[in-house]
């Protein structure tokens, strides 16, 4: 892998948006950064992407979603890339990244410029516009995403396309995305350890709702929950556009580490128990069937206890009730969980667990179903499923005609914004 220039964090986003660099040979590459695993994508760029290269590597360095050892992170980050290009016989240089931990600021504020009662022209959508994407957040925070949800006129809201019609003011709702500073300038020094440059950040439920949403989810409200290892990300998706995100420290390596606690065995196995036997609801039959559980220390003696199903399953469903409660409690705090509708999507891999989708529904009171990658071109069976949504999303992303670096923002071509985010493609 040749030597790659490094990029650094810059301040808050300014101007609208400009396009993102098309690379050489229409290729485009997302990286995944973990908890617990490191995820490359290498893409060529067709009506949709179209996947050449994977490479995964265990996550070193990343403690809930956050770089916390520069060094071990860009080490797993250069193995996951080289497998991607190895795989595809091509070298990137330039990546979209996900950011899973570090983030907790998600708020629409408002931007208005006079108009005098006069015809809303192309310049004052221009004005407009601009002065949103000025909005910042606090000193030690960096803005991630600057959304357009929409417009107003005076009084009147949800105007979809103002263009045309007159006025005293005309306002424009920002969905402001923001990180902590530190937090941003590690995730790009890591990655510049692997001698590469951030295209472009993206907050993982983000990325994880454009890969698995259908258009009416988006458009109706629904919510996205991204299950990792480290973290779990919470985003609401209604008219088209993210209007509200938010991450918590908990996931499910979470749950690997009670496990080890809870039955004194190493954690190598209680991940594998987990994914043999684990379960968050309880069953009927789980106190007569036995489990066979190695002991911390005594794994060569080959001595091993024998429990009931029911005391894993006793130790995996509190951890798996509280993620769904603080989830819960988030979105009632937000103001946004009655627009977010009934309509809730898991993904990551952290949901593959026996009966988290069930759980959900009771926990949230809401129709629940498992979110996989859609429109990705290339993906074998073994990397088709939840656990790489957050990965595929950033691959879609990175199509985007319309990103900054790396303060990313993206228009869908549908929804509430999607004639104006046309226009904004002609005309910024």
């Amino acid at each position: 892998m040749s030597e790659r220039s490094r990029v650094k964090a810059n301040g808050h986003a300014a101007h609208p948006p400009p396009a993102l660099a098309r690379p050489r040979g229409g290729l485009i590459a997302a990286l995944d950064i973990g908890s617990t695993k490191v995820c490359c994508f290498v893409a060529r760029v067709e009506a949709a992407p179209r996947v050449l290269g994977i490479g995964h590597q265990v996550a070193r360095g990343v403690r809930s979603g956050t770089i916390v050892d520069l060094e071990a992170a860009g080490h797993s980050i250069r193995n996951a890339v080289h497998a991607a290009e190895e795989m595809a016989g091509e070298q990137i240089e330039r990546v979209v990244v996900n950011l899973s931990g570090g983030f907790a600021g998600s708020r629409i504020v408002k931007a208005e410029i006079d108009l005098g009662h006069r015809e809303i022209s192309d310049s004052d959508m221009r004005q407009v516009l601009e002065r949103g994407y000025r909005m910042r957040g606090a000193d030690d925070r960096q803005v991630i995403h600057s959304i357009p949800v929409g417009f107003s006129i005076d009084e009147s809201r949800g105007i979809r396309d103002p263009r045309g019609m007159a006025g005293e003011r005309l306002g424009i709702n920002m969905h402001i995305v923001t990180a902590a500073v530190a937090a941003v300038r590690n995730h790009t020094a890591a990655i510049g350890r692997a001698h590469l440059e951030t295209e472009a950040l993206v907050v993982s439920p983000y990325a994880a709702g454009l890969a698995c949403l259908v258009a009416d989810e988006m458009d109706l409200g629904v919510t996205v929950i991204d299950m990792g290892g480290g973290t779990t990300t919470i985003g609401v998706f209604f008219a088209g556009n993210l209007v509200f995100a938010d991450s918590l420290p908990v996931g499910g390596s979470h749950v690997t580490n009670d496990i080890a606690r809870g039955l004194s065995t190493p954690l190598a196995h209680a991940e594998r128990l987990k994914a043999l036997f684990g379960s968050a609801i309880a069953a009927t039959l789980d106190d007569r069937e036995t489990i066979a559980v190695p002991q911390i220390g005594e794994e060569d003696d080959g001595h091993v206890s024998h429990v009931p199903k029911s005391l894993l399953v006793s130790i995996i469903a509190p951890r798996i009730e509280e993620t769904f409660e603080m989830v819960r409690n988030r979105l009632e705090a937000s103001g946004f969980d009655k627009i977010a509708g009934r309509r809730v999507v898991l993904t990551g891999g952290a949901c593959q667990l026996h009966g988290v989708r069930e759980l959900a529904g009771l926990i949230l009171d809401k129709q629940v179903r498992i979110g996989r990658p859609a429109r990705i071109k290339g993906l074998a069976e073994s990397t088709h499923g939840p656990a790489f949504s957050a990965a595929a999303g950033l691959l879609l992303f990175a199509m985007s005609e319309k990103a900054e670096s790396p303060h990313a923002t993206r228009l869908p071509a549908g929804g509430l914004l999607g004639r104006v985010g046309q226009w904004l493609r002609e005309n910024l």
